[in-house]
């Protein structure tokens, strides 16, 4: 059975960086796409980005492509969210999500998930 567990949240400024980290437990990490989702008081759960099995393909959502980035460490079983720049929007609880991977494809979608973390907050805010 996997386990996700977030990481790294915390209050950041506008214009500046912060790294979210989603280490996975019981299970072959390497095996799964991994996602981040993320959700605003009052607003539901909106895909951030995601990443195929592996290695696999990425893909970030419009708000946030070109500012932050997905990576992820198989042997460290982790994988992480760059936020640079990142805007008072962007604050929200932070989820990642898991799947068993398929030709090391990804979606921001987030019906096709079945595992899910807790969250970790994120504000950004002067």
């Amino acid at each position: 059975q996997l386990r996700l567990e977030e990481s790294g949240g915390g209050l950041v400024q506008p214009g500046g960086s912060l790294r979210l980290s989603c280490a996975a437990s019981g299970s072959t990490f390497a095996l799964y796409t991994i996602a981040w989702f993320r959700q605003a008081p009052g607003k539901e759960r909106e895909g951030v980005s995601c990443i195929g099995g592996r290695s696999g393909t990425t893909r970030y959502a419009e708000p946030v492509k070109g500012r932050f980035t997905i990576s992820r460490d198989n042997a460290k079983n982790t994988v992480y969210l760059q936020m640079n720049n990142p805007k008072p929007e962007d604050t929200g609880v932070y989820y990642c999500a898991a799947v068993t991977s398929v030709n090391w494809w990804c979606s921001v979608a987030a019906g096709s998930y079945n595992y899910w973390g807790q969250g970790t907050q994120v504000t950004v805010s002067s």
